[in-house]
């Protein structure tokens, strides 16, 4: 009886169960498909209720025909009930966010042999970036994307909204984040305190993209650096690099100019025997030489100890490996090389003019002895005529 009366109460709830709904149709293209990790973790949220559900349902209900109903509405309120998934489009934000790789533009140049820091901070003092170390060789300006309103609002990332031009005693400029028709405006604020124009100036380019995804402090590559973030100190750290590099450029080009001039002197000597070099000339070529390599090795630093990468390793990181890249020591050794080539083509031509000048002063003691013997002889001869 209990079971034709289970069966008798299964059928009246099957007469009155709604009919199900319209079966629906297959996603078209426009329609995107339901992701399969998000499934995923619902069917696994709901096998596990679905198992807890079952522990705590008795094993009567279960056998049973009206308890096999009763278990699986059991079954579908626990579904209904279970955590849902968290949502995907936030994760996959913060992914991307963290994935984003911001390229910022580097372009250094060399202007000429000298820029007065003074009168640059006197004038554009509101602009400069209060300095970290002792440094005094250079000042760092930073200007802003935006109006001053705007900026005191506050963006998201305010680094995105700054430029900085990093300005060198010795006549080297490095722009960061301007676009090439912009750097014109920049290099004209410059020029205003330079002194010792060049017949043309010299660039190059470079390039930071800064990642924050980035699993190690930094990252090289073909005439770029990635870097997990960029701050001022880093902003320094390339610019000292950069604007030595550049530099040096320049004094390896007088350098050549002068072991080309040596050498043509060379060859001439080699097909007459002789040279027709002033002594003015080669003094103003001493000095020439001289000049460089204090220029290279006291105004330039190129051997000076970093303070920032002093104090923190992953500056020292970026300070080896640019100067790896970029072969300072051995461009140095080269130039080292071609001015003891230059000296010492240097010495020997003033041992030459020294030989002339001595040969002259020679002739010169030998022709005024032989004027004093001409005046002894006809000295002689007019008292001997007188007496006869």
């Amino acid at each position: 009886m209990g079971r034709l009366r289970a069966c008798s109460r299964l059928r009246r709830l099957l007469a009155t169960r709604p009919p199900p709904p319209p079966a629906r149709p297959p996603p078209t293209t426009s329609e995107p498909l339901p992701r399969l990790d998000a499934y995923s973790r619902f069917a696994r949220a709901f096998s596990s209720a679905s198992a807890a559900v079952a522990v705590a349902v008795p094993h009567e209900a279960r056998d049973s025909g009206l308890g096999s109903s009763a278990y699986w509405a059991w079954i579908r309120a626990a579904a209904e009930s279970a955590p849902a998934p968290p949502p995907q489009h936030e994760e996959e934000e913060e992914e991307e966010d963290d994935g984003l790789a911001r390229c910022i533009p580097v372009k250094a140049y060399f202007l000429s042999t000298s820029i007065d820091l003074k009168s640059l901070q006197a004038e554009h003092g509101s602009d400069v970036v209060p300095p970290s170390t002792r440094s005094l060789n250079y000042i760092a300006l930073r200007y802003s994307e935006f109006p001053q309103e705007i900026m005191d609002i506050g963006v998201k990332d305010s680094r995105f909204c700054y430029r900085f031009v990093v300005v060198f005693q010795y006549g080297s400029a490095v722009l960061f984040n301007i676009a090439d028709h912009e750097a014109e405006h920049y290099l004209d604020i410059i020029r205003k305190h330079a002194s010792g124009w060049l017949p043309e100036m010299r660039k190059d380019d470079y390039a930071v993209v800064e990642k924050p995804s980035l699993t190690t402090w930094m990252k090289g590559g073909l005439d770029y650096i990635v870097l997990k973030s960029l701050d001022t100190d880093g902003i320094r750290i390339i610019s000292s690099v950069l604007g030595q590099s550049i530099a040096l450029d320049h004094y390896i080009r007088q350098v050549d100019d002068m072991v080309e001039e040596f050498t043509e002197i060379n060859r001439v000597m080699e097909k007459t025997g002789n040279f027709t070099m002033q002594r003015k000339k080669l003094f103003q070529l001493v000095g020439k030489a001289n000049s460089n390599l204090a220029d290279v090795i006291i105004r330039l630093g190129l051997f000076d100890r970093s303070e920032i990468a002093w104090k923190n390793s992953n500056y020292a990181q970026i300070l080896e490996y640019l100067r790896e890249e970029y072969e300072l020591n051995q461009r140095f050794g080269s130039l080292d090389f071609k001015l003891k080539f230059v000296e010492h083509n240097i010495h020997f031509l003033q041992e030459v003019l020294q030989n002339r000048r001595s040969d002259l002063l020679e002739w010169g003691v030998i022709i005024l002895l032989i004027i004093e013997i001409v005046i002894s002889l006809y000295e002689i001869i007019k008292d001997s005529s007188m007496m006869s």
